[in-house]
């Protein structure tokens, strides 16, 4: 059986955002073992799976990713949607859009320190849709 619904982020600003109880929050009863797909249906954002004990992780995260994909590079030729509009397509790249999660004994099958994160890469991104699919 394959359960799917559309989410809802809430707006955030720039960063890396601890997301696992809102993410637990909008999921159906979830079956004894399957697998949970997460789904961005964004091109300026991302999931990723971390560490979810130090905040300083999240801040870490945010400078490491500005670091690797610069704004105002000269060659950038994507630019009238603004300085952020296009490191946050290749920063979405370079992360993904896509997580799946193992299911066991009807809860999410996460190590002891993981949490879900949404990856905001613009200054102001909005909203955000994530499809949820549960596989049993």
């Amino acid at each position: 059986m394959i359960v799917q619904k559309e989410i809802t982020l809430r707006s955030r600003s720039r960063g890396f955002h601890l997301i696992t109880d809102e993410i637990l929050a909008h999921l159906p009863a979830l079956p004894e073992t399957g697998l949970l797909n997460l789904f961005m249906k964004h091109t300026s954002a991302a999931l990723t799976i971390n560490e979810n004990a130090d905040p300083d992780v999240h801040s870490d995260m945010g400078k490491i990713f500005d670091r690797i994909v610069r704004e105002r590079d000269p060659f950038y030729e994507h630019t009238f949607e603004g300085d952020d509009d296009m490191p946050a397509h290749a920063k979405s790249t370079i992360t993904g859009v896509s997580l799946t999660i193992p299911i066991t004994s009807r809860k999410l099958n996460l190590g002891i320190w993981q949490g879900i994160y949404l990856c905001e890469f613009r200054n102001y991104g909005g909203n955000r849709k994530i499809v949820v699919t549960v596989y049993n």
